[in-house]
């Protein structure tokens, strides 16, 4: 029962993670953000290859997504299997961003999956370790320069 108990709760500290740390994603609060990577974490995303280490990751997130006055990370269909300090997550990306500062100005979205690997840190939470993000379908026009590309 114990056992249980700490699988269901870690189960939950992983989406309070990911929930926090993508609530700090559309506020551009890059400290926040970053404090949910590993120091030597790898980000994988098609168009970029492979991004190694924390501070790599947050300048190329920064970077590409600089050019949007407003965003929106959705994390839909999360799903986590934990194997003691070791975890593995899969979930739906749903990203939707202001492409102007006017008021009509036209979405840009995309859509993809996430694969995710985690690993307790020393104080007991979680960091991501890994991230695998494949875009899937892209809606409207984006306005970065090189942004997602």
């Amino acid at each position: 029962m114990v056992r249980r108990l700490r699988v269901l709760e870690d189960k939950e500290a992983l989406r309070g993670l990911l929930v926090r740390g993508w609530r700090a994603l559309d506020r551009k609060d890059w400290r926040t953000w970053s404090e949910c990577w590993a120091e030597d974490a790898v980000l994988e995303f098609g168009p970029w290859g492979e991004i190694r280490g924390r501070e790599a990751i947050r300048a190329r997130v920064e970077a590409a997504e600089a050019p949007f006055p407003s965003m929106q990370h959705h994390i839909l269909n999360t799903h986590f299997e934990v194997d003691g300090d070791r975890a593995a997550g899969i979930g739906y990306m749903w990203f939707v961003a202001v492409t102007g500062e006017a008021a009509g100005s036209a979405p840009y979205s995309m859509g993809g999956l996430y694969d995710w690997e985690f690993r307790r840190g020393g104080d007991g939470g979680w960091l991501l370790t890994r991230q695998r993000l494949g875009v899937r379908w892209t809606a409207g026009e984006d306005s970065g320069p090189e942004a997602f590309r």
